[in-house]
């Protein structure tokens, strides 16, 4: 695991330890049968048109990048994103290296609730324990990131049984071989190849074009990061992605809809 990535995932086990319990399946899976069915994730990373699934991220600030857009609010991003013909949302909930809170996905999957049609919202978080699960799926969340170099085996089984007992879709985030296969071994349907090592904050698009053609058969696979031109989203798609997840060039495009349809068309 990166430094960086060790201070992010120690800051966060410290963060949530006040509000940790035991959370059983049967208790997930009676929330997930008394709330809304979320629109399906996996589904809308599927697209039948021929285009690329966008994942628009709704981002305020990263540890790379600083300052994107703090003073945006989240609902009006998450209009703007679905405008544009985004496929998906991701709503980063973290606070301290990211900017948001669980609020902001619970006020766009209200929004959404409000004044449909609702597109999918993958709750992106550095996911510890299945509290968090209970509280993405109370907030309207369809999907949950399992950051797989940031967790051991265990902690991955438990995050992503609880996922799926609180009828949510989990994207597995890998960075090397050796993760794609605990993916794999774990049962990920929807695998995510993060192109930025925040290690050193470099991001490589060839590490997509290396893992994706890996894959298992049948897994939806997701580029994430340094994808901001039609070149980039070009390079994601011949390597066999059938989405890409983006943020920062999208958070800070003079026009947000022209750029998410180059993206898609690409």
């Amino acid at each position: 695991m990166s430094d960086k990535l060790t201070e992010i995932m120690a800051h966060k086990r410290m963060e949530i330890a006040p509000r940790m319990r035991d959370v059983s399946l049967a208790e997930l899976a009676e929330l997930n049968a008394a709330l809304p069915t979320p629109p399906s994730f996996a589904q809308a990373l599927r697209r039948t048109d021929g285009q690329l699934a966008v994942i628009a991220e709704i981002k305020r600030r990263s540890p790379s990048a600083g300052a994107i857009a703090t003073g945006i609010a989240a609902p009006d991003q998450a209009v703007k994103y679905r405008a544009a013909g985004a496929s998906a949302l991701s709503v980063l909930t973290d606070t301290k290296y990211f900017g948001g809170d669980l609020n902001d996905l619970r006020s766009v999957t209200q929004l959404f609730r409000e004044q449909p049609p609702a597109i999918p919202c993958l709750r992106k978080d550095f996911m510890v324990h299945p509290i968090q699960v209970r509280e993405a799926r109370e907030a309207g969340a369809s999907a949950i990131l399992i950051i797989v170099r940031a967790l051991d085996d265990d902690e991955i089984s438990q995050l992503h049984l609880a996922a799926k007992a609180a009828g949510l879709d989990a994207l597995f985030e890998i960075h090397n071989e050796d993760e794609l296969r605990r993916a794999v071994a774990h049962g990920a349907g929807i695998i995510g190849v993060n192109n930025r090592d925040l290690a050193i904050f470099k991001t490589d698009l060839a590490l997509s074009e290396r893992l994706i053609p890996q894959f298992p058969s049948g897994v939806i696979a997701v580029s994430e990061s340094g994808i901001a031109t039609a070149v980039d989203a070009a390079r994601a798609r011949i390597a066999g992605a059938h989405a890409v997840l983006v943020g920062e060039s999208l958070m800070k495009a003079p026009d947000t809809a022209a750029l998410l349809q180059t993206l898609a068309s690409a």
